[in-house]
């Protein structure tokens, strides 16, 4: 994707980019370095503000980065990223900066640009990305791994999100990822119309 289909998403729709439940990819910056990593566990928490969570368990690096810069974003890779994001989930970004002083970025030719707000890189290729502000709760973070952060800019790919809805048909190679455990994913379905039903009183 590129930055022509790239748009702004107002803060009071940017839940709906998480609604679905996708499995996301949460990047972060600190101190000149940076990192990437899959998560199963995040979702929209609240309206106004906005606010997500996300589950970072104490022995990822991106933990780290995340807790020293307060800043963190979900990008929402596509399936044609089904690749990048196995990679990226099961690989050490600490492991490679020690080994060959690269990141995740540079090892894997991930092509990335820059938000309004945070320093972590947004992902190209996604179909939607949210900057985040670490909003601290020392004791969620320490017994749960749970992070909470206020949305302060979020975007999407308007070809299959727009006037605050998701809209995929026509475009299956941008269809969200949606991890159900054991390394096995599914990819998000047609959409489906409902109506409410008539009250029968006896």
């Amino acid at each position: 994707m590129t930055a022509a289909h790239r748009r702004s998403v107002p803060l009071a729709k940017c839940y709906r980019l998480l609604n679905h439940g996708p499995t996301v990819l949460v990047s972060a910056a600190h101190d000149g370095q940076r990192n990437i990593m899959a998560a199963a566990w995040a979702m929209p928490l609240d309206f106004q503000p906005p606010k997500v969570t996300v589950v970072l368990d104490k022995s990822v690096w991106t933990r780290q980065l995340v807790e020293g810069s307060g800043t963190f974003v979900i990008n929402v890779p596509t399936i044609s990223q089904l690749d990048v994001v196995e990679t990226v989930g099961s690989t050490s970004g600490l492991e490679i900066s020690r080994e060959k002083d690269l990141d995740k970025f540079k090892a894997y030719g991930l092509q990335t640009f820059t938000g309004e707000v945070v320093e972590a890189p947004l992902l190209e290729g996604c179909a939607a990305w949210l900057e985040c502000r670490l909003m601290p709760e020392p004791h969620n973070q320490a017994q749960y791994d749970l992070f909470i952060g206020e949305v302060v800019a979020a975007w999407a790919d308007e070809r299959v999100f727009s006037d605050g809805h998701w809209h995929f048909e026509g475009h299956d190679e941008l269809r969200t990822l949606h991890h159900v455990a054991g390394g096995h994913f599914l990819v998000i379905g047609d959409e489906v119309v409902g109506k409410v039903l008539e009250r029968v009183d006896d």
